[in-house]
């Protein structure tokens, strides 16, 4: 009898996540993309580096939340101790080379470049770019990586789910309370040239989802205006705005299609996220107690003494 031939595990890894995108209903290449992410932070949590990274930005909403929140083709992390480019550059040439479970993945060491973020960001930053292959698909992976920002309360202990039946990376991550602060500071720094559509669609999907507590939320606010030396407005900052909806109506309507998300009016969503956000920005404005709760059905009522 002829010994069964090795089986091929890139190529069934390769027709499972096919499988899955079209159970989803998501593009193949993005799927491929969330992959490659999944299996480099398994990586990193594996290496002696895992504890110098805190999980951030949109992949945060693979833990949050059921299916795809929104589309996302990298991956945010906040680092920790030397953070010029060569360092990370060795870093994550360190983990393509990296021996763990077999996945069907090989990343290419070679391909690891490192330059610096010079867009929006409040600190600088560095882009580390990467390729996989699985099979004969080639899956290139970003990860932005910055540096200074404070973190409020202390940061999770998260399990990012995976996508198929391998070991899930165990890390730490933002919590959301600065998840929110961050995307309030960036609102208020920005102002009316504010173009980031997905900050405001993060925050109204958090406000509609998630119960806060009032003075957690005002402490990572004012820890995170005070890191960034931004002034905490003493008045509805410009973005939360009505007349910045009109504004910016065809730019959100842009976000909206190009990610396939279900329609909602730009102002209905500032006015949300106004009636979520100002009450604890006031607050941390003025330096004066917020005992209260938020849950999406009910809002801000006082917290029980």
């Amino acid at each position: 009898m002829k010994p069964e031939p090795k089986r091929n595990l890139p190529a069934s890894v390769r027709q499972r996540l096919l499988t899955l995108s079209h159970s989803r209903k998501e593009p193949f290449d993005l799927v491929l993309v969330r992959y490659g992410i999944e299996r480099l932070l398994y990586r990193l949590s594996r290496s002696p580096h895992g504890e110098k990274f805190l999980l951030k930005g949109a992949m945060l909403f693979a833990i949050w939340s059921d299916g795809t929140h929104r589309p996302t083709r990298d991956v945010d992390l906040l680092g920790s101790g030397p953070h010029d480019d060569e360092t990370l550059k060795m870093i994550f040439t360190e983990l393509c080379r990296l021996e763990t479970e077999p996945d069907g993945l090989a990343f290419l060491p070679e391909s690891v470049a490192a330059a610096a973020i010079r867009e929006e960001a409040a600190y600088p930053g560095t882009r580390i770019t990467l390729e996989a292959r699985l099979e004969n698909a080639r899956i290139s992976v970003q990860v932005d990586i910055g540096f200074g920002d404070v973190v409020t309360p202390a940061p999770d202990e998260i399990i990012f789910p995976a996508l198929l039946d391998f070991p899930a990376p165990h890390m730490r991550a933002y919590p959301i309370y600065t998840v929110v602060a961050e995307k309030l500071e960036a609102c208020v720094r920005l102002g009316e040239s504010n173009t980031r559509m997905k900050d405001f669609f993060d925050l109204w999907f958090l406000s509609r989802n998630f119960s806060f507590d009032g003075e957690l939320l005002k402490d990572a606010i004012t820890r995170t205006f005070v890191r960034r030396e931004m002034p905490l407005p003493p008045i509805v900052p410009v973005a939360l705005n009505p007349d910045f909806a009109e504004l910016k109506v065809a730019t959100w309507t842009a976000f909206i299609r190009r990610n396939a998300l279900a329609p909602v009016e730009l102002a209905a969503t500032l006015g949300a996220i106004r009636t979520f956000a100002w009450p604890a920005m006031a607050a941390a404005a003025t330096a004066t107690d917020f005992c209260e709760l938020w849950t999406p059905a009910v809002g801000w009522y006082p917290a029980k003494k």
